[in-house]
């Protein structure tokens, strides 16, 4: 009976040892991550505070008042109304936008370069795909900025006088100082070719939605893009007619040493834009080649087994797959080109780096205000580029079921 009672207790639970707070590991990483973020901030505290005396001792005032002094200087480009009377707020926003011009057209091109070479590469034409390796081995492995300097000064620059202009009939002519081509000019009325063209981008929008709708039920496709081209170019036309014209053409015309009116592309900008195009390209080109190998070959063969062309094979079946590989590295090289826009300084494009870091800082020497505000725009560029591109890359996601 003793030894029954002994075994009883011997299989009773026994209270557990309340552990000591300093050996839970929860509460100690609270603890550690608390004492790293205050070592951070103090550690901020004192660089700033020990910068701004340093300023203060050296007759160098602080803050932001300079933003609402006159520049006094004159930008090459500008999107928006600019001359040396306006502030040095107004610098930032002129490269700010500037700065996002050459991102947003570098981005584009690039986009469909690399595409387009990346499809190449895997081709069954052994000259188109030699072509295509040979280029991507070429632009991705020269430096960026020996790149800028090439298209430059060695193509834009060897490019003749205004006076020797290539011309193109009366509306466009191409020199060293740029290209210049006709400007249209809006005038009353023109409104009603605005609306018109809205009208055509959202019945684009709704149209494609409802071809893809459609395709999945049905299976049946829809002409989307030529009655979307038809769309956006006939609407704008027909209120074009109906309003009665009411756009004009202003001519570029040489006064002086250089031309005037009409619109123009400033060399800086197209060797800045045609230096990172082509430089991205080659990388997105190998993303995309891997991205297209990474399908499973037996998803080729079941389209041509269907009775698929090539062609509609690889825009229906192998690059929607694809996409789900290529998006991350491609947001990489995007946001890549942006940060890489800022060597325009090498040239003289007048981005936020060259107006604003640049000519601005050595005119005020607010050094700390100018270098945070700068390092604060490519910092939003940069986590806008992967908002919209992680969005899109949950739409492409292979949703499990």
């Amino acid at each position: 009976m003793a030894s029954k009672e002994n075994m009883l207790s011997s299989s009773a639970p026994r209270p557990e040892k309340k552990q000591s707070l300093i050996y839970n590991p929860t509460f100690r990483s609270v603890v550690f991550q608390a004492i790293a973020i205050c070592a951070l901030v103090l550690f901020v505290y004192n660089i700033v505070d020990n910068a701004l005396t340093n300023l203060d001792a050296r007759g160098i005032a602080t803050g932001f008042g300079f933003m609402s002094q006159e520049a006094g200087f004159g930008i090459g480009l500008t999107l928006i109304d600019y001359d040396e009377t306006y502030s040095y707020g107004r610098t930032f926003f002129v490269g700010l936008l500037n700065t996002a011009l050459v991102s947003v057209l570098g981005i584009v091109l690039a986009t469909i370069i690399g595409f387009l070479v990346g499809i190449a590469r895997l081709s069954r034409n052994w000259l188109l795909n030699r072509f295509a390796a040979i280029y991507i081995e070429i632009f991705r492995n020269i430096p960026l900025l020996l790149q800028i300097f090439f298209w430059y000064f060695a193509v834009l620059q060897a490019l003749p006088s205004p006076r020797q202009s290539l011309s193109l009939g009366e509306s466009v002519f191409l020199n060293v100082r740029g290209l210049f081509f006709t400007r249209p000019v809006f005038e009353e009325g023109s409104v009603l070719i605005s609306i018109a063209l809205v009208i055509a981008l959202v019945f684009s929008f709704g149209l494609a939605r409802f071809a893809k709708k459609k395709q999945e039920k049905t299976g049946e496709q829809t002409p989307v893009f030529a009655i979307s081209i038809t769309a956006i170019i006939g609407l704008p036309l027909l209120a074009f007619f109906v309003a009665g014209m009411p756009v004009s053409l202003e001519y570029p015309q040489l006064k002086g040493f250089n031309f005037q009116g009409g619109f123009s592309i400033i060399p800086e900008l197209a060797a800045l834009t045609l230096a990172l195009s082509i430089y991205t390209a080659s990388f997105i080109a190998e993303i995309v080649r891997s991205g297209i190998n990474a399908v499973s070959h037996g998803q080729t063969e079941a389209a041509m087994a269907l009775g698929l062309p090539r062609n509609r094979t690889l825009r229906l079946v192998v690059i929607p797959q694809a996409m789900r590989i290529i998006i991350p590295p491609l947001t990489s090289q995007y946001l890549n080109l942006t940060k890489n826009s800022s060597l325009a300084m090498a040239i003289g494009y007048p981005d936020l780096v060259s107006v604003f870091a640049g000519t601005t800082l050595n005119q005020t020497g607010q050094a700390i205000e100018i270098i945070a505000m700068t390092m604060g725009v490519y910092l939003t560029l940069s986590l806008l580029t992967s908002l919209l591109m992680n969005i899109y890359n949950a739409k492409v996601a292979l949703v499990e079921r």
